[in-house]
């Protein structure tokens, strides 16, 4: 038989527990109707600066999960200095990340020679149907948006050399 003040302080300490609120609000955000801000790194989705991707495919080839797919091809354009010869550029038709597959680590922002992936906070783009996560360029050009700008260099970062 327990001993009835144990049972007794037993329940106090349950009924002051229920008497305080879950909330205190101080570092608790109501997540669908308060939005909080991601850190400045966060980790959210990868965003496409179209323009410099030249279809290199050092983005595919790295990818351990084989979720981007890129597709280009070859055009003629001017030279560059006036007398020069025309050069071959790449263009690119398709770049499409499927989300489903992606563990986002990253490897394809850091290998990008030409800075053309990015991570952006974004992180609210979830779907209905699976098949929905696989996004074309024109949707990962969107998030370039909302890319924050780089952080400026510490003082004394500056290139040797230069003055």
């Amino acid at each position: 038989m327990p001993k009835v003040p144990g049972l007794f302080k037993g329940l106090g300490v349950t009924l002051n527990t229920l008497k305080r609120t879950a909330i205190d609000g101080t570092n608790t955000v109501q997540y669908p109707h308060e939005k909080e801000a991601p850190p400045i790194r966060a980790r959210g989705v990868i965003a496409l600066h179209e323009g410099n991707c030249t279809s290199c495919m050092l983005c595919v080839r790295s990818c351990p999960d084989w979720c981007i797919y890129i597709e280009g091809h070859k055009e003629m354009a001017p030279p560059r200095r006036a007398g020069g010869k025309p050069r071959q550029v790449n263009k690119l038709d398709r770049f499409d990340i499927d989300y489903a597959l992606c563990m986002y680590c990253g490897i394809c922002v850091e290998v990008c020679p030409f800075d053309a992936l990015f991570w952006s906070p974004e992180y609210e783009y979830s779907e209905p149907k699976i098949a929905d996560l696989l996004h074309d360029k024109a949707k990962l050009s969107e998030w370039m948006e909302t890319v924050p700008e780089a952080p400026a260099l510490e003082a004394g970062a500056e290139k040797k050399g230069k003055k």
